[in-house]
């Protein structure tokens, strides 16, 4: 059967210029609405001086308005319990799901959705998991854990409002997930990147060919990596798919508008649902050019349940503004989120990030799916030691790889199969022993 090319032709492939007056229109709206209705965002504003009628073009929306913060969200949830007072008080029955972050760093922030934006949100999700390559005809098997966790729900709204075929199975045995996959045919798997790997693993143990598999698409996402050249490529070799990363984050649902294509060239970013900026990592009101690194900074066009708006998570990336073969117009991140700006290490001088040591290792064929960042301190020098698995022969190339990548010699310890626990959500790369 043949399908469309794209889920919303006329907004995908709109002119960037008229799209952009569209994304001013709706930042002035969300600015006026949250500073008369949201006392978090009044209180905010006017202890920095701003007030929304000093916006009058994007530029001055980067420039002029103050971001906010997951630390300032915990604490004006614990002020204000259960949402915060950055929620607009909805009616009995007003609200469609309550959800949260997975609190892997620090206190769970607590969603309210409401009615209406959940329903908005259907529609996003279904247009980026096309743009995914996601089509009705698709057994889309789910990997990702369903309850206060917030991101698989999103891969169940989009893959049902597509009219795919849904097995949510969610968390469970990594040898199930890959008996299911043989026994239903499910055409698109969906987890986290580094679960994805490890299936990988897994499979090569019990004599199963993924890439014989029925599996043709994956999307991925729950954490970085999906679009780093080297990961994405082991991924997509492996189980012989593509691989398309989605997700921001959780405070920003609908997250699924930063998605990759079929055509690979990174995700692209629904910047008329979630407006998304890079920044300096120093001065969130200072813009960094197209093409150079820098913070992350989210803004809900539409959300009025707990709108985001220059929300700073932490996350780094740069962007692209450069024709895709997709067609689609929006700008993209080549090589998705790179990682957290907090997760970087100083090491003699040099900044290491975890994304940058993945990409080294996984130039290394005969390594293990898994790999950690141990942390030392001698004297007043921190020290960094990579621990991947993988037989002992592979030490030498394993440090020239990362010598080539980070610019300094970090040495390697190479560990026996299944030394390191199995990941089966998401990663935790970094072991800080100091």
């Amino acid at each position: 059967m043949t399908f469309p090319r794209y889920w919303d032709e006329e907004r995908e492939t709109l002119e960037p210029a008229k799209r952009e007056a569209l994304v001013l229109d709706r930042i002035q709206y969300q600015l006026r609405y949250v500073y008369a209705e949201l006392p978090f965002y009044r209180n905010h504003y006017d202890a920095h001086g701003f007030h929304p009628d000093q916006v009058q073009t994007l530029e001055d929306f980067t420039t002029r308005v103050p971001v906010i913060t997951k630390r300032q969200l915990v604490a004006d949830q614990a002020a204000h319990p259960p949402f915060g007072s950055y929620a607009r008080e909805l009616p009995p029955g007003g609200i469609a799901r309550i959800h949260g972050s997975s609190g892997t760093s620090g206190v769970p922030t607590m969603y309210a959705v409401s009615k209406n934006d959940w329903e908005r949100a259907g529609e996003v999700h279904a247009m980026a998991q096309w743009c995914a390559g996601v089509r009705p005809d698709d057994i889309v098997q789910v990997g990702f854990p369903f309850g206060l966790f917030f991101g698989g729900w999103g891969v169940v709204q989009g893959a049902e409002r597509i009219g795919a075929t849904l097995f949510p199975l969610g968390v469970t045995e990594s040898q199930k997930h890959l008996e299911l996959i043989g026994r239903l045919g499910s055409t698109v798997f969906s987890a986290t990147p580094s679960y994805c790997i490890h299936l990988l693993s897994v499979a090569e143990q019990l004599g199963i060919d993924l890439r014989a598999s029925s599996v043709e698409h994956l999307l991925v996402g729950g954490e970085p990596g999906g679009s780093l050249p080297g990961t994405a490529a082991i991924i997509r070799e492996g189980w012989g798919a593509t691989v398309s990363d989605a997700g921001s984050t959780s405070e920003m649902y609908p997250f699924q508008t930063s998605v990759g294509c079929e055509a690979q060239t990174g995700t692209h970013l629904y910047i008329d649902e979630v407006f998304t900026e890079v920044v300096s990592a120093a001065d969130p009101n200072v813009p960094i050019p197209v093409g150079e690194r820098g913070a992350l900074v989210y803004t809900h066009l539409w959300r009025d349940s707990q709108p985001m708006i220059r929300f700073a998570p932490g996350d780094e990336s740069y962007l692209a503004t450069d024709p895709c073969p997709c067609g689609r117009t929006y700008p993209r991140l080549p090589e998705g989120v790179l990682g957290r700006l907090d997760d970087m290490l100083v090491i003699r001088g040099a900044n290491i990030y975890p994304s940058a040591v993945e990409t080294a290792l996984r130039s290394v064929p005969g390594l293990g799916p898994e790999f950690r960042m141990r942390v030392t301190r001698k004297g007043a020098l921190d020290e960094l030691t990579v621990e991947a698995e993988g037989p002992v022969a592979l030490q030498g190339a394993t440090e020239d790889a990362l010598k080539r990548v980070l610019g300094i010699r970090v040495p390697a310890v190479l560990l026996a199969p299944g030394t390191m626990p199995e990941t089966t959500f998401k990663a935790r790369r970094v072991v800080d022993d100091r």
